[in-house]
């Protein structure tokens, strides 16, 4: 099987890259959605309080989890903000590589605009990881009662920044000698 062109293995990593793209957004708008619901919710106890005595005895594992929303509102809220800013991240990792692979799947892999690509990929890959850390900082700080997770500086991350940046060289490369090979008779 082919790498390159139409119905080769780039095209099929292309159509997965494109389910996955649109599960993401999903991903996104639905964190972002219950992150701004939890906020709105934080800021108003008094709602929480009237749903909380407006649920039935019945239901007092629901009662429990809302008087749980009540007073760890800021913390949940905090963390799914987290989660929808590390999607994000995955969402511009998953959007570029997928214009690298449309480029691929057309036949021309030294496309131009792939050196960018490549490059904004590294930086993503690079911030996420530097917002791990910062994440996990700030909650330290904030939550210090709360189970201690140790941060580790993952080197398979860091390894794939370094490498995301050096394909992204090797791609400005290709495409320098691919418009000299255009400009020679």
């Amino acid at each position: 099987m082919r790498a390159l062109g139409p119905g080769s293995v780039s095209s099929f990593l292309k159509i997965i890259l494109d389910v996955v793209f649109a599960a993401l957004w999903i991903g996104v708008v639905a964190l972002s959605v219950i992150t701004l619901a939890a906020l709105l919710l934080s800021f108003n106890p008094d709602l929480m309080d009237s749903l909380a005595r407006g649920a039935s005895s019945s239901n007092e594992g629901r009662n429990t989890a809302i008087n749980e929303l009540v007073t760890n509102g800021p913390s949940i809220t905090s963390g799914l903000l987290a989660a929808a800013l590390y999607l994000a991240g995955i969402l511009v990792i998953v959007g570029s590589l997928r214009r690298i692979f449309t480029t691929l799947t057309a036949g021309d892999p030294f496309h131009p605009d792939n050196v960018a690509r490549l490059r904004l990929i590294g930086l993503m890959l690079a911030g996420l990881e530097l917002g791990r850390y910062a994440f996990w900082a700030v909650s330290a700080w904030l939550l210090p009662g709360v189970g201690r997770i140790e941060p580790s500086m993952s080197l398979t991350a860091w390894f794939s920044v370094l490498v995301v940046f050096v394909l992204a060289e090797v791609f400005r490369e290709g495409a320098r000698l691919r418009r000299e090979a255009e400009l020679t008779i």
